[in-house]
């Protein structure tokens, strides 16, 4: 059985948390069945330095999860008909979360296709909408605990892939900064340049 990523993982700078999830699998077990995918596409997003960061106004009901403890999900709603899903990491106290930005399809790929309604596996998985929806994830999630619940993150097969650095997709501000990485080679990612 593969090993669930430990607490520890998280409780680390959050650059280095978004290229480490890189080749990991995010597993979701809802009533319907078991969905898997391999990380191929994050962002990096600190606390109040960061210009793009929901944590940089501040504790809101929305971001106080960015200061809770690493490992936990950070569920959102946005454009009113996406979630996002992100990681909480740093230690406890400090806010920072890597968003997941696109997964390649593994397990339970038929669900994930009724889900989005499409047969084209290159676009079940290719945005953080819509690996929420392949996976089912929902702001139901938002607190659910990575290290112990029915959404974990397990340890990929050991590989070695090139990574790439760029500025982030779809934000006005801080989009300069490099903190996206993806796995070159993948033909999930959103968007390559």
């Amino acid at each position: 059985m593969p090993r669930t990523v430990p607490r520890s993982f998280y409780e680390r700078d959050t650059r280095e948390v978004a290229r480490s999830l890189l080749g990991k699998i995010l597993s979701c077990r809802t009533p319907e069945g078991i969905a898997k995918g391999r990380v191929v596409e994050t962002e990096a997003y600190y606390g109040d330095k960061d210009p793009a960061s929901h944590a940089r106004r501040g504790k809101t009901p929305r971001s106080k999860i960015m200061w809770a403890k690493p490992g936990v999900a950070y569920v959102y709603f946005v454009y009113g008909m996406h979630h996002m899903l992100n990681v909480v990491t740093e230690p406890e106290g400090t806010p920072g979360a890597v968003l997941i930005r696109a997964l390649e399809p593994v397990e339970g790929i038929q669900l994930m296709k009724k889900r989005r309604k499409t047969q084209d596996i290159k676009n079940l998985t290719n945005s953080p909408g819509k690996l929420t929806q392949a996976l089912g994830i929902t702001i139901e999630d938002n607190g659910a605990d990575l290290a112990g619940s029915h959404l974990w993150v397990e340890e990929g097969r050991p590989e070695k892939f090139d990574i790439v650095s760029t500025g982030r997709i779809g934000i006005k501000v801080g989009k300069n900064l490099k903190l996206r990485f993806y796995i070159k080679e993948d033909e999930h990612v959103s968007r390559k340049y």
